[in-house]
């Protein structure tokens, strides 16, 4: 029998298009982490508190540049935190929106992907060498499928 993932989340709102283009977004973000922690070869890892934070281009854009000293906006960031398991997450709204838009995707799936992928690398999953790249891909796929969502490498048939 597989134990069970105990993960706390939080999600805090700063940029509030987020909840007029995603109404749904606290409860989507706590079904797809609860997805994440009970993926397989997830679910041994995700034990902690994650927090979401749906944020700006200009908050992405200082974090990127004071953390990975890149000086623009960027999708996603994540955040270890070694006194508390798991981390934090931040997204950007335009930068997630115009990516959606860019890509033919809609908006929530584009979003839901890119919190799944920084939940991921605060299990301590990565895409900078090939294999664990498409390791880290095939999960998504497969837990993004789970909730109904297309391939996220693949381009959609619904515009956003």
């Amino acid at each position: 029998m597989r134990k069970r993932s105990k993960i706390e989340l939080s999600v805090a709102v700063e940029t509030p298009s987020w909840r007029k283009a995603w109404p749904s977004l606290k409860s989507d973000i706590a079904e797809l982490v609860r997805a994440a922690a009970m993926h397989p070869g997830v679910a041994d890892r995700a034990l902690g508190v994650v927090s979401v934070v749906l944020a700006g281009d200009a908050t992405l854009q200082r974090l990127n540049r004071q953390f990975r000293g890149k000086d623009r906006p960027t999708n996603v960031l994540s955040f270890p935190d070694e006194a508390e398991p798991l981390g934090g997450i931040a997204v950007s709204y335009q930068t997630v929106k115009r990516q959606a838009l860019e890509q033919k995707k809609k908006f929530a799936n584009h979003s839901k992907h890119m919190i799944l992928h920084g939940f991921l690398h605060l299990l301590g999953y990565d895409h900078q060498i090939k294999k664990a790249a498409r390791l880290m891909e095939g999960i998504e796929i497969a837990i993004l499928d789970d909730l109904g969502i297309p391939n996220p490498y693949l381009i959609e048939k619904t515009s956003a």
